[in-house]
């Protein structure tokens, strides 16, 4: 076991080990959650086909996971996307109406 660094005052314990461990560990627990999907994926397709016996349920369970492991694996492309939605979205003008608008609560406004 390594001691600590008040053993030796000339010895500096940087966080380079744990941030590397931590990032080996986080590739390690996607490479586990990618696995178990399409392990998943493939018995929702098996189980789709032995409760159907049809060409096409098998095909929607084949593409509906399909689509999530996709979206398992690019979570990066799909957080840029949902990002860049976002700030768009953000940039919309906003009008304040002045005078004698109605309140918020319906009084005076009907759908019809």
């Amino acid at each position: 076991m390594h001691t600590l660094a008040a053993a030796n005052p000339d010895h500096v314990v940087l966080a380079g080990d744990v941030l590397t461990w931590a990032d080996a560990k986080t590739n390690q627990v996607r490479t586990l959650i990618l696995s178990v999907a399409i392990v998943m994926g493939i018995v929702a397709v098996l189980m789709a086909w032995w409760k159907t016996r049809s060409f096409v349920g098998t095909l929607v369970a084949f593409v509906l996971a399909a689509l999530v492991l996709w979206g398992i694996s690019n979570l990066d492309v799909m957080k840029t996307k949902v990002g860049s939605e976002i700030t768009d979205a953000s940039s919309v003008s906003v009008v304040h109406v002045t005078g004698d608008a109605p309140a918020l609560a319906g009084e005076g406004w009907r759908v019809s």
